[in-house]
């Protein structure tokens, strides 16, 4: 039967209060997490040290901009128009010491990243040759700030009895659509850019990015964004690892990766493994191996059996160097179900990887299959959730520190999940971790001459701030001991 009680659901009980609450409150209180963490890591001094964009010395700092423009990616904005999403909050204002800039001002502040004479060296349009812009001196600098994020974070987890022994680099291209009219088309029929990302897999923190345009293919060069990124990792990394897709089959690359120079660096070794060019000599060479040479290693959900073999292959192409020291091809071969057939009409595909690594075939390919869950999860991440997958602007250095920042937003993130939640939560993807600790209703109010952030009634949410405060350290007025004993830290 129907309950008594659904009459009630046909009316309100209450009425809306035209006075507006003055009181210092926030729908977003947990942004002040992200600013703790920002600070604690040294960011504003980092910033200081490699940007001086200011001309006079009033007005915003350039630190202040890149914490303000962190905060806006990570409450979900996705262009400078967004920051009306902090403003009013005199909560956050509170927290921050200052109130966020308004949206011209971050305008201005990332048109400075643009140089204007390096338009100079980009081919005509019409040509449309692919062109690696080279970044503007600001943006380089920005890059060393990541590294000194990176680091600091990495230091870290030393102190947390979490140290990072071992770095593995995925490394790899994404598109980010854009229909402006100065975004180059790419090779999916649309048009945009195609920045290359260097991901640290076992820390989860981007080490190094090159902006892009959407022509520029991801083989064209990609030596550049490793060398900044295994120049960013810590000295503490005893074994370092390489892996990427067929872009990375690329001569200079390997090269270096293999060289013994690298032997000597801190880290030692290189261990790479790559996605093999197929080129016709090397599909012919996959072809060849009888049925008896694939072992099977793992079957699909469909079906599909996942085998592998050592491949007898000595290159040939332009793009692989017969000279210098020999690498080993291990093949793949996806061979589906009798009766069963590909799109294309075959019951088999071959694939192969090109490494260094003496692993035996199945764990070197699964692990090589390990860079999906951790790169591509990053551009996912950053594109869809931290606003890098759109571009603010006609200039090409304002969207290249745009996106630049959202890797440092990201970086942010991953540390308060890596080093502050437990279990599930630190695996967590962006959207849930807005709502356990990024959209937490708080007050800020004062008691004692002591100025303090309460949260509304959610226990969780408080003991992850807690945890924050505590990992992250920063001197507060509100840091005394009888202060820490009333608000817990």
């Amino acid at each position: 039967c129907m309950s008594a009680r659904l009459p009630l659901l046909h009316k309100t009980p209450f009425v809306l209060d035209e006075r507006p609450l003055y009181e210092a409150t926030s729908p977003h209180a947990g942004l002040l997490s992200v600013s703790r963490v920002y600070r604690s890591l040294g960011m504003p001094a980092l910033v200081g040290a490699n940007l001086a964009l200011r001309k006079r010395q009033r007005g915003f700092a350039e630190a202040q901009f890149i914490e303000c423009i962190s905060l806006l990616q990570t409450v979900g904005g996705e262009c400078p128009e967004d920051m009306h999403l902090l403003a009013g909050d005199d909560c956050l204002a509170r927290g921050l010491g200052y109130g966020p800039p308004k949206a011209t001002a971050v305008r201005e502040f990332l048109e400075r990243f643009h140089d204007q004479k390096l338009e100079t060296l980009r081919p005509k349009r019409e040509v449309q040759k692919s062109f690696i812009f080279p970044s503007s001196q600001p943006v380089s600098a920005l890059q060393e700030v990541l590294r000194g994020q990176v680091r600091r974070i990495a230091r870290l987890y030393e102190k947390q009895g979490q140290p990072q022994r071992i770095a593995t680099v995925d490394q790899d291209a994404t598109i980010i659509e854009s229909h402006k009219q100065a975004a180059y088309s790419h090779y999916e029929q649309g048009r945009g850019y195609q920045p290359m990302v260097a991901v640290w897999a076992e820390a989860d923190l981007v080490l190094a990015d090159e902006f892009r345009d959407g022509n520029v293919p991801a083989r064209q060069e990609p030596l550049t964004c490793a060398k900044l990124a295994f120049a960013a990792l810590p000295q503490t990394v005893t074994q370092r690892y390489f892996r990427g897709d067929s872009a990375c089959h690329e001569n200079e690359l390997l090269d270096w990766l293999k060289h013994p120079d690298r032997e000597k660096e801190p880290g030692g070794r290189i261990g790479f493994a790559v996605s093999a060019f197929m080129s016709p000599p090397l599909a012919q060479a996959l072809r060849k191996i009888s049925d008896t040479g694939w072992k099977t290693f793992g079957t699909e959900e469909d079906g599909t059996l996942r085998q592998w073999a050592e491949v007898d292959f000595v290159p040939g192409e332009k793009y692989e160097r017969k000279e210098g020291q020999a690498l080993r091809y291990v093949g793949l071969r996806l061979l589906k179900p009798q009766g069963v057939l590909f799109h294309d009409g075959t019951d088999r595909h071959f694939h192969a990887v090109v490494t260094n690594q003496k692993l035996e075939g199945d764990r070197l390919l699964d692990w090589h299959r390990e860079k999906a869950g951790t790169v591509e999860h990053t551009h996912d991440e950053v594109k869809n959730e931290l606003g890098g997958g759109h571009v603010p602007s006609q200039r090409f250095g304002v969207n290249s520190v745009w996106f630049k920042i959202s890797l440092l937003t990201y970086n942010l993130v991953s540390a308060i999940k890596g080093l502050c939640l437990e279990g599930e939560e630190r695996r967590t993807r962006m959207k849930r971790f807005r709502l356990l600790l990024i959209h937490v209703a708080g007050r800020m109010n004062r008691n004692n001459c002591v100025m303090g952030l309460r949260l509304c009634h959610d226990a969780a949410a408080l003991k992850r701030m807690q945890r924050v405060w505590q990992v992250f350290e920063l001197p507060t007025q509100a840091t005394s001991a009888k202060a820490l004993g009333r608000r817990g830290g």
